[in-house]
């Protein structure tokens, strides 16, 4: 989002400015406008409705804000999973699958199913596919772990594909 690292990039010069008085100025201001635009905000999720608001927070922008101002329509354990419904398919087509364990504090918990548990690649798939699906879903979020299956649970261990096992030792 290159709204979001702009304004980023410029409040790291904000808070770099030599001059404490000039800093804290700059610093206030920002602060009482994202305040108002929170207020405004807000009031908009509160006219429109449960429903438009859901479909407004799809916009990644318009997500990000709800986010900030803590006004997005879904719970945060809500988006994990909608996010992990997202990367299911091509976890699927790897004979994977992923589970939700919990969301505790900043941390999404999650494990790795089928063919993906004890695989090499689970470690790259787990970066690749999952992490960045749950961190865009909830940016709240600082990471995600993937914990290991249960004793005893049940869960068929599948080995990893022999062709993705070699190509992941080689690199590619």
């Amino acid at each position: 989002m290159a709204e979001a690292e702009r304004v980023e990039r410029l409040l790291e010069a904000a808070e770099a400015l030599p001059d404490a008085r000039a800093r804290a100025t700059a610093l206030a201001a920002v602060q009482g406008v994202v305040e108002l635009y929170g207020t405004a905000l807000a009031r908009i999720v509160e006219r429109v409705g449960p429903g438009t608001a859901r479909s407004l927070a799809d916009d990644e922008l318009v997500g990000h804000l709800l986010l900030v101002h803590d006004l997005h329509p879904l719970a945060v354990e809500q988006r994990v999973r909608d996010a992990l419904d997202g990367v299911r398919p091509y976890l699927g087509s790897h004979g994977g699958d992923v589970e939700l364990v919990a969301v505790e504090g900043d941390v999404a918990r999650v494990r790795l199913q089928g063919s993906c548990d004890g695989c090499p690649a689970s470690a790259a798939t787990l970066k690749l596919a999952i992490e960045q699906a749950v961190l865009a879903a909830a940016p709240e979020l600082e990471r995600v772990e993937a914990q290991a299956p249960p004793a005893g649970s049940g869960l068929l261990q599948i080995e990893c594909a022999p062709a993705l096992a070699a190509a992941q030792r080689e690199g590619g």
